[in-house]
């Protein structure tokens, strides 16, 4: 007889199996048909046959420089083409008259969760202008909202390194007070030193133990020398497993035995690849990556901000995108674009005891659909969301009290 605080009974798969899941102390301890478990009268759940999927994660996203709970901001288009310095400033002028980072930042925690998210990876700016600012409201909505997702939080150079004395000590200090990784952004194309971005990313690292998360719009072979001069980086900091590259547009732009090739660094590395595929842009060959053993993985990165009005925070509509924009229609295909926002993701964020599993944190989504594929084709709703073995979020709302 299992001891549990919760039963799920009727349970649907994404294999198809029809099973009981036991919780105990915000855990799976069991999954299977026909579970004997002892639990409280009040505490059993029947799933009619509808399907469970692991908690979605966000991968890469940034909570403080969206405008979701405050005033509609319409979009400013750069003078001519993409341009990131030239957005960096219009976010500026845009986020210089919106609300607190703490208010923008908890309203869209709560969209994502409602729609399904229980583990997320924020971006967060530490520039000299914010200084730690943003960082200390974004890790005290972190606080806040624990029991309904978990945040990592990267610090984040978004106005360069060399380009902006101080941002070192600054992401050294951001690191002490609870930021979990170290960002990077475009060390040739924003920076203009190559060296000079990735050694001081790299030296704060390996100095405090944490990983490192990079932004890289840099393009063509200028960007493969860029994720290939950070794959030697990584092997040399004895960093295998704990960095990832966002973007990363220069793979889908090159010939694809360079890409090849660059994806053979990437696996030695242990490097992740995230990818959101944008819109009107070029992004790498996510098939191509993954068939060679690359970990690629999705976030939404910004949600209705200067960078993009767009977005909801779905999971599962991010995968449906990744899927159509790749070209992915078969099951096994879908399947991967459905584990970017699942087991890839956790993997990327190091998440341990991830999944529908015994063991496992039971953060888990339920949907009306008969499996993954009809779930990233579908994006079914309404959604009940599960942080915990606990109901956080049902119908697009979260479950008050929580």
């Amino acid at each position: 007889m299992i001891e549990a605080d919760r039963l799920f009974q009727n349970a649907r798969l994404g294999d198809g199996r029809i099973v009981d899941i036991a919780i105990a102390k915000g855990r799976i301890a069991s999954i299977g048909s026909g579970l004997q478990v002892k639990v409280p009268a009040d505490k059993t759940i029947d799933l009619k046959g509808r399907l469970v999927l692991p908690g979605l994660v966000d991968g890469h996203l940034h909570l403080d420089k969206g405008f979701v709970g405050d005033a509609w901001k319409p979009y400013r288009p750069c003078s001519a083409g993409f341009d990131v310095h030239e957005r960096v400033e219009f976010e500026k002028q845009a986020l210089a008259g919106a609300l607190p980072v703490s208010v923008r930042a908890a309203a869209l925690v709560e969209m994502c969760v409602a729609q399904g998210t229980t583990q997320m990876r924020s971006h967060v700016d530490i520039d000299p202008q914010a200084g730690l600012r943003n960082l200390e409201q974004v890790l005290a909505v972190r606080e806040s909202h624990r029991d309904k997702v978990s945040i990592q939080v990267v610090a984040f150079p978004q106005s360069g390194i060399v380009n902006a004395p101080g941002v070192v000590d600054l992401l050294d200090e951001a690191i002490r007070n609870g930021a979990d990784l170290i960002g990077g952004l475009d060390p040739a194309g924003y920076d203009n030193d190559i060296a000079g971005h990735l050694d001081p990313v790299f030296e704060l690292a390996e100095r405090h133990g944490v990983g490192v998360d990079i932004h890289l719009h840099d393009g063509d072979l200028l960007g493969i020398f860029e994720i290939e001069e950070i794959a030697r980086r990584t092997k040399a900091r004895g960093l295998n497993g704990k960095v990832a590259i966002a973007h990363a547009y220069a793979l889908g732009q090159v010939p694809g035995d360079v890409a090849r090739r660059t994806a053979d660094r990437l696996v030695e590395a242990g490097i992740s690849i995230m990818s959101n595929a944008p819109g009107a842009h070029v992004f790498p060959p996510l098939k191509m990556l993954h068939e060679a053993g690359v970990n690629v993985f999705a976030g939404n990165d910004n949600i209705r901000d200067s960078w993009w009005p767009f977005g909801d925070g779905d999971m599962l509509e991010r995968a449906m995108i990744i899927a159509y924009r790749s070209g992915f229609n078969t099951d096994a295909e879908l399947a991967i674009a459905f584990d970017m926002v699942t087991s890839n993701a956790a993997r990327a964020l190091g998440l341990a005891a991830y999944g529908l599993a015994k063991g496992a944190a039971a953060d888990f989504v339920v949907v009306d659909a008969r499996h993954i594929q009809e779930a990233v084709v579908a994006r079914p709703k309404p959604r009940d969301v599960y942080k915990a073995g606990r109901l956080v979020a049902s119908n697009g709302a979260l479950v008050s009290g929580c």
